[in-house]
């Protein structure tokens, strides 16, 4: 018989936690917890392989499941000291999701599952305490009704401001437990008038409409969203956890709390978290009120307002420190804890490896290994390369200006600025605009993660560092200040108020994520700088690494940024990409409307000085690294004239007919130009083209050799090859230019001649072209066009459909396509290396700043990858984690 119900408690544990894919994170943590000897109060995991059953069969069960719910349950009140329907002293129990992969908030919960009219007397009869026996009910009836009935939530809170505005109250915490009462029959009004019938007495009825509730909560739409964002396969399901209730709302002496281990937003080691006294767990993260810190540390640094954890139940806080380093020990990471203290007795509820910001990621990684307690080769694999791109963009300049208009919680680093909006709807359709938004909301909740990943940032009146809006914002790397509380929001009047100033929709703010400050205006920005852990992880990455890492570059500002950045060359000068501007574009445009090479000539010899000195400035900051530099491949419909007074200026320049150049940019104008007449066409048509480029690389390489001191290492590089003969032309020219110009200045200059691979026929022949060429490039950007036939400037209004269907894994132009694109790059390599073993293969398109291609072209024998300047740092750690053999869960 297949066991769909695994148990847990008093030290034992059916399952481990090694077993996420079958109990998801939280049950295989509590499993785990348990056999470790932690206090954990006793319950049960249903298996995501009934998640899978309950999708698979119209929302049906197995038919053996509720036997083995009805033993666990039994066992469950046996370690409990009570049983489920127990009638003094009835077990009250928790109902919730846990995925294999961490999804905070986006599926459902139901808490205090148990009470009926009968049996919250009975709670109140044994806790001696009537308020927290019906604020528990009315908690349940409030949350059971929005999870499984259907019945909005803000009706129920609408009723409980009311009953507080009729008393002139103004916190839950007020309430008597008379005004409790009153409001358990308001609520069970409001469930009959909107659900249709009365609120459910059964405690078993309950139990498995709330599991019911909780495995349907997979396919909602924010759980949806959430694991689209973050590539978390739908079939993978979830589990639910049935657990006994433990109550951090039984008095003074009670309370719950979530911590981390360490920082998660910096990852020093401290312990780091809050916590709210006579509370349960959901009130901490649902920012409704402001929670307490843990530690004296933390209290000291709020000014000593709050008082600690640490403070009031030393004697618990102790226990607790032991088991967070127990517990970070044990997973050999960071831990993300929730706890409850139930009249003194602490109580472990969950654990979980820490979502963590880059530069914490970065930070913990480096820490554990010189701890000891992880490898140098773990620490690569705990850091997702790609979210090394939060490090890599603007922070506040510390000598700018700061107008700080309010201060709250520095929830989640970084900083942004942007156009303040309240509603997360219009963040997303502002953000898809390009418009650049901050999210300003009183808390945000599970149903604003579309709005939180279109902004640029989140600032939040309410709420903690383990809020919502913290613990999300994190998770996208987003800046985010939660707890400004002297920020009032009026959404119906689209504004804010704060220090009497007034700020509304579409006004711009700067929001400061590491100081937690909201600061009026734009405010000036600054680049970060690879100090630290991060230059140590890069370091300990280049020493595993077998790829080389290039950049992508044509401008000064881009090669310092390479060689900042640690790139070991530049893989792609587009030379075109020079043109763009000024007297450029104008002598390009001489160049391509000459009728004759003469003419074309007199065009060149203008351009030749202004090459020169842009190699020069490559060679010199490369100085001795290589620099491959494609040779003119211009769409010409990027360059030719349009508009009447362009033509005229070009014909000026020429001393032409406007009228004839206009029939001339008539005759080249193209139907396709992406496959026109480009690339090494150009070169083969206008060889004179060929000539002005190769006397400007090597002259210019020349010139920084003298320089720098160091030989420039050239390579030039024919782009949209399809045939050796092609190849050979462009070599002719190239190695004659190279003689003219070592008869002339009796130096000769050391360089390579190679091609892109960018055409399918390139790469299947591959084997005749190789004996020509020093090195190949694929040019994955083309080739992925050119192989699937889509262009990438017109794919946007389909390819998300393609990935949404599963037609296609990702989009092809972020990640190869390693079927299609990638099969053919694997037959170029094999092919080239048969025809000539020493030619050197690389990648120069941006896949090569992709984590999973990267891993790819490591497998295919890749000698060199090219990708942004920015990428390159991604590029190094992804280059060592394909040498390592892959990362682990990301964990940032």
């Amino acid at each position: 018989m297949t066991k769909w119900v695994y148990s847990f408690g008093a030290g034992k544990a059916e399952g481990a936690g090694s077993m996420k894919e079958l109990l998801g994170g939280k049950g295989a943590n509590l499993a785990e917890m348990s056999a470790i000897g932690l206090p954990v109060p006793p319950g049960f995991t249903i298996t995501t392989a009934v998640c899978a059953h309950f999708y698979a069969n119209g929302h049906g069960f197995p038919a053996t499941l509720a036997k083995q719910v009805d033993a666990a349950l039994k066992e469950t009140g046996r370690l409990a000291g009570h049983a489920f329907d127990d009638p003094e002293w009835p077990l009250l129990v928790s109902v919730r999701s846990g995925a294999r992969a961490s999804m905070p908030g986006m599926m459902d919960t139901v808490l205090n599952l148990g009470l009926n009219d009968e049996t919250v007397e009975r709670l109140a009869r044994f806790s001696g305490d009537d308020r927290f026996a019906w604020d528990c009910y009315r908690r349940f009836i409030e949350m059971y009704s929005s999870v499984v009935l259907g019945v909005e939530h803000h009706l129920f809170e609408d009723a409980l401001d009311e009953m507080k505005d009729a008393r002139g109250l103004s916190l839950d915490t007020q309430l008597t437990a008379d005004d409790l009462r009153a409001a358990v029959v308001a609520f069970k009004s409001i469930v009959e008038a909107h659900a249709g019938d009365a609120f459910p007495q059964d405690p078993r009825d309950q139990l498995w409409g709330a599991i019911r509730a909780v495995f349907s909560s997979w396919m909602n739409h924010r759980a949806i969203v959430y694991r689209h964002l973050h590539n978390i396969p739908d079939d993978w399901g979830t589990a639910v956890t049935v657990q006994a209730m433990v109550f951090g709302n039984m008095g003074a002496q009670s309370a719950s709390g979530v911590a981390f281990t360490r920082n998660p937003s910096t990852g020093v080691r401290e312990l780091y978290g809050e916590y709210l006294n006579n509370a349960q767990g959901e009130d901490v993260v649902a920012g409704l009120r402001t929670p307490q810190p843990l530690t004296e540390v933390a209290s000291r640094a709020s000014r000593g307002e709050n008082s600690s954890l640490e403070a009031t139940m030393p004697t618990v806080f102790a226990e607790f420190r032991a088991c967070a380093e127990k517990l970070e020990r044990h997973y050999r990471d960071m831990q993300d804890m929730e706890f409850t203290i139930e009249r003194g007795k602490l109580w472990m509820l969950q654990t979980r490896t820490g979502k963590r910001t880059a530069r914490a990621a970065l930070k913990l990684a480096v820490d554990m290994a010189k701890e000891e307690l992880i490898s140098r080769d773990e620490a690569l694999l705990r850091v997702e390369p790609t979210s090394l791109e939060q490090l890599l963009h603007p922070t506040i300049d510390p000598a700018a200006k700061r107008e700080i208009i309010a201060t709250g919680l520095p929830a989640s680093p970084g900083a942004a600025f942007g156009e303040i909006v309240f509603n997360p709807e219009e963040a997303e359709t502002l953000g898809a605009a390009g418009r650049k938004v901050i999210l300003v909301r009183t808390e945000t909740s599970p149903e604003d993660i579309g709005g939180m990943h279109a902004a640029e940032g989140v600032l939040t009146a309410r709420g903690g560092m383990t809020s919502h809006a913290a613990v999300v914002a994190r998770g996208m790397g987003k800046p985010c200040v939660t707890g400004a509380g002297a920020v009032r929001i009026d959404y119906e009047d689209q504004s804010f108020t704060v220090a009497g100033r007034r700020f509304v929709k579409g006004d711009r703010i700067t929001i400061d994520g590491s100081a937690g400050q909201v600061i009026a205006g734009e405010v000036k920005m600054q680049r970060p700088e690879l100090t630290g852990e991060f230059a140590i992880l890069l370091e300990w990455a280049d020493e595993k690494r077998r790829l080389k890492v290039r950049a992508n570059a044509e401008t000064p500002a881009d090669a310092r940024a390479a060689r900042r950045f640690g790139a070991e060359g530049i893989g792609l000068a587009r030379t075109e990409h020079m043109f763009f501007e000024g007297e450029r574009i104008l002598a390009v445009r001489e160049m391509i409307l000459a009728d004759d090479s003469e003419g074309r000539r007199a065009a060149l010899e203008k351009l030749l000085p202004i090459q020169r000195e842009d190699f020069r400035n490559l060679f010199e900051i490369m100085s001795g690294l290589p620099v491959t530099i494609r040779l003119l491949d211009p769409p010409l419909h990027e360059f030719l004239p349009h508009s009447d007074s362009e033509i005229a200026t070009v014909a000026k320049a020429m001393g032409a007919d406007p009228v004839k150049l206009r029939r001339r940019a008539l005759q080249l104008a193209e139907f396709n130009p992406m496959l026109g007449f480009r690339g090494v066409r150009l070169a083969v048509v206008f060889p004179e083209i060929v000539d002005m480029q190769a006397r400007a690389i090597f002259e210019a390489a020349i010139e920084a050799s003298l320089s720098t001191g160091a030989p420039a290492q050239i390579e030039i590089m024919a782009p949209l090859v399809f045939a050796r003969a092609e190849l050979d032309i462009v070599k002719a020219r190239v190695e004659a230019m190279a003689k003219l110009v070592e008869n002339e200045t009796g130096m000769r200059p050391r360089y390579h001649v190679g091609t892109m691979i960018e055409l399918p026929r390139a790469a299947l022949r591959a084997g005749e072209i190789a004996p020509s060429a020093d090195f190949f490039s694929f040019g994955t950007n083309d080739l992925t066009q050119t192989t699937l036939g889509i262009s990438r400037d017109d794919s946007g209004s389909f390819l998300g459909v393609y990935v949404e269907k599963g037609l296609l894994p990702a989009d092809p132009f972020v990640s190869i396509d390693q079927e299609g694109v990638g099969e053919l790059i694997a037959i170029g390599c094999q092919r080239a290396r048969a025809a000539r073993p020493d030619v050197a293969l690389g990648v120069c398109g941006e896949h090569a700043g992709n984590p999973p291609s990267v891993a790819f072209f490591e497998k295919v024998g890749i000698d060199y990858i090219s990708c942004s300047p920015f990428r390159v740092p991604i590029a190094r750690l992804a280059a060592a984690q394909a040498a390592l053999g892959g990362a682990t869960d990301a964990t940032v």
